[in-house]
């Protein structure tokens, strides 16, 4: 790694590609504009934003208020993801906008395909970027050990290809504009993959969801005894799933919780939440997502877990111990009261709201 950074003049290309309703950019691409058009702005560097799609008319529009010149590959080969098609045409738009800066959403689409560009093009690349920063210069901020230590990196290799963590700028929301958009020929080998569809889960399956706005977090509290002495788990997964359905939250886990198993270690039954896995858990060991509000259910606040929360914007807690480590300054507001109870009323006054349309 060289810290010494680059004083020369810099060629900026944001990378982009459209969601799975084939016309619009997705929303970590948007918010890969922002960053674009940022930077550019700092560093007085033309900015370049280049679109992979099946037809590029709609998100060209989407991006006319930027200003900035805009190139696209295009065609039905563009139209699904897979990785010897999308490699071509980033590689494509790279060396037609003759970028020394390239930054890419933090999608499932280009994860797959940003190293490989980047070693085609002989250039050098950083994932998980949160933030860019420095004039004259870029450093590319990062976390590391877990979202303990925040580290600035510089480079002095071009191209440098950033991938933006989701949620860390703004979506682009400028008025759609007209503009004038330049096709880029890409030379296709014959495709030995051909895309027949997708299978995703049904939404009440499904509980992780990255744009929410709302990330609800369920302890190991929920399948501990309650005020009667008994253990009610049936009852917090109806509860919980009720507000998942009714809310769109996304979900997500303790270790404690993730951990558990369905029988403990001397053979007896252990209670457990069905539908979580450890894809849900957050904190020290497990995910850092990117939220505008929070509210942790049936958990203690410890470090390790408050990790998981460092980037949610609004954090919210529910406890029955006054002295819950949420309340130690981790949380902006904690309601000191039973999580079953509280969550049943919550569910009941968000069913009548959606009711009422």
């Amino acid at each position: 790694m060289d810290c010494r950074g680059v004083s020369a003049l810099e060629t900026i290309l944001v990378l982009t590609h459209v969601d799975d309703s084939g016309n619009a950019l997705t929303k970590t691409s948007l918010e890969s504009v922002t960053a674009g058009v940022e930077l550019a702005h700092r560093l007085s560097a033309p900015l370049t934003i280049g679109i992979l799609a099946a037809d590029v008319n709609a998100a060209a529009c989407a991006v006319g208020a930027t200003g900035a010149r805009v190139i696209a590959v295009s065609g039905d080969a563009f139209a699904q993801a897979r990785y010897a098609t999308d490699a071509a045409g980033c590689e494509a738009l790279c060396r037609a906008a003759q970028a020394s800066i390239v930054l890419l959403p933090g999608s499932s689409r280009f994860t797959r395909v940003a190293a490989g560009v980047a070693h085609r093009l002989g250039g050098v690349i950083d994932t998980h970027i949160t933030g860019l920063a420095g004039d004259g210069t870029i450093g590319a901020t990062r976390w590391f050990y877990r979202q303990r230590v925040e580290a600035v990196i510089s480079r002095d290799t071009r191209p440098w290809f950033l991938l933006l963590d989701p949620g860390t700028h703004a979506a682009f929301a400028g008025e759609p504009a007209p503009v004038q958009v330049e096709q880029v020929a890409v030379a296709l080998t014959a495709s030995r993959t051909t895309v027949e569809g997708y299978r995703s889960p049904m939404r009440d399956a499904q509980t992780i969801r990255p744009d929410a706005r709302l990330l609800f977090v369920a302890g190991a509290g929920w399948t501990k005894k309650q005020p009667d002495g008994q253990v009610h788990v049936a009852e917090a997964g109806e509860l919980i799933l009720a507000f998942l359905r009714l809310s769109g939250a996304s979900l997500g886990s303790s270790k404690s919780l993730a951990d558990q198993k369905a029988e403990g270690k001397a053979g007896e039954e252990q209670p457990v939440l069905p539908f979580l896995t450890h894809m849900n858990q957050i904190g020290q060991t497990g995910s850092t997502p990117r939220h505008p509000k929070g509210l942790s259910t049936c958990c203690h606040g410890e470090e390790p877990h408050a990790v998981g929360w460092r980037f949610i914007a609004e954090r919210r807690a529910i406890s029955l111990d006054p002295n819950c480590g949420w309340t130690r300054g981790k949380a902006d507001v904690v309601y000191v009261a039973d999580a079953f109870q509280v969550m049943a009323r919550v569910n009941a006054l968000v069913e009548a709201r959606n009711s009422r349309g």
